[in-house]
């Protein structure tokens, strides 16, 4: 069974928090043993409507997310580049 964790984020207009929250993640997740699998970046733009930043990422488990979760630089990148810029979050975690 593994744990899959999804964001997708919407920011201030004219942010570029997208692109600082992609540099930042994606040079986080391969630092952090217990990531599998990482997705992010920002929205394709392909639909109208859509969030403007996503991430993907699957643990093998709840215990493996939360050493993401609570890992210094992840809470950095939240309180730096995700939070200030932020309009809305919306966030799913799948058990499969």
């Amino acid at each position: 069974m593994s744990f899959t964790h999804i964001v997708a984020f919407s920011f201030n207009e004219g942010s570029d928090a997208a692109a600082r929250a992609a540099e930042a993640l994606n040079a986080l997740a391969p630092t952090v043993a217990e990531v599998k699998e990482f997705r992010c970046g920002p929205d394709a733009g392909v639909s109208a409507g859509n969030a403007d930043f996503g991430i993907v990422a699957v643990f093998d488990d709840e215990a493996s997310y939360e050493v993401y979760r609570d890992h210094p630089e992840h809470q950095r990148i939240i309180k730096e580049i995700l939070v200030p810029n932020l309009t809305a979050r919306t966030c799913v975690q799948l058990r499969s």
